[in-house]
């Protein structure tokens, strides 16, 4: 029996692989090689943990800044622990993914984690029951997620393609491309009743540590992604308004998002 492969895909959209691995430039994969871990991480801090962590956040609309934050893990500056809590809760899921290995189970642990000053205890780590609707500012709905009769056969669906996808071979622009796709159709089927932005993003990060090694710890997507944020938003809600009617044909620009982050990175 031949060993799995992208062909054995069968939930993750691939129509945009050929044509995404085109446009990535040659010196991706070198910078990625390139990457090292901070001079400011010691044993008990990781600086670019702390990077991931904070700018995640910060797409979520919490007020913290690195700097604060640096003092806060590094120094142990004295913040209350309403500015820092949920984001060392997010903090603790990236360690705890570093050490774990991607899979179902320790997937939900990590929205645990993540969700810990978020969502009641009985809802961490649990797929939402009810409707989920992304909302504008203004309050308008900008997104209608998976109905809550399919969430479970849908997210049992992208968790069995990653499955394949970790035994699988892959070039390093395939890596890429899934990883981006892994975060992208989290955020649209939206499995919980919080924190799946802030999941999605771990879980892109992780996919490509357990297939590229921990260096994919080290490249700073998510302040990519919020440096970008509008672009960030504008490139998710391009797919369409409903989740049966999404068209990942037009996923491309988001998924070029993953790369600038390495390209882009000092």
């Amino acid at each position: 029996m031949p060993p799995p492969s992208i062909k054995d895909i069968r939930f993750i959209p691939t129509a945009l692989l050929e044509q995404y691995k085109l446009q990535i430039a040659s010196d991706v994969q070198q910078n990625f090689e390139n990457l090292r871990d901070s001079d400011l991480s010691i044993d008990t801090f990781s600086f670019y943990t702390s990077v991931s962590a904070v700018f995640s956040s910060k797409i979520e609309g919490e007020e913290m800044e690195l700097d604060s934050y640096i003092k806060h893990k590094r120094l142990g500056g004295h913040f209350s622990a309403d500015y820092t809590r949920k984001t060392d809760d997010l903090y603790a899921a990236y360690v705890y993914a570093q050490q774990n290995k991607l899979g179902s189970e320790n997937l939900f642990e990590s929205h645990k984690l993540i969700t810990k000053n978020i969502l009641q205890p009985s809802r961490q780590g649990e797929i939402r029951a009810g409707n989920m609707f992304v909302l504008t500012d203004d309050g308008r709905i900008e997104y209608v997620a998976a109905e809550p009769r399919i969430v479970k056969r849908e997210l049992d669906c992208l968790l069995t393609d990653i499955d394949t996808l970790l035994v699988s071979e892959l070039h390093f622009n395939e890596v890429l491309f899934f990883s981006s796709m892994i975060h992208l159709l989290f955020v649209k089927i939206h499995p919980f009743e919080d924190g799946n932005g802030r999941t999605a993003r771990l879980l892109e990060k992780w996919f490509i540590a357990q297939k590229l090694g921990a260096k994919a710890w080290f490249i700073q997507s998510e302040k990519n992604y919020y440096n970008q944020h509008q672009n960030y938003y504008k490139n998710l809600r391009a797919l369409g308004l409903e989740y049966d009617s999404l068209d990942y044909n037009k996923a491309l620009p988001f998924l070029l998002m993953l790369p600038q982050s390495i390209i882009t990175q000092p």
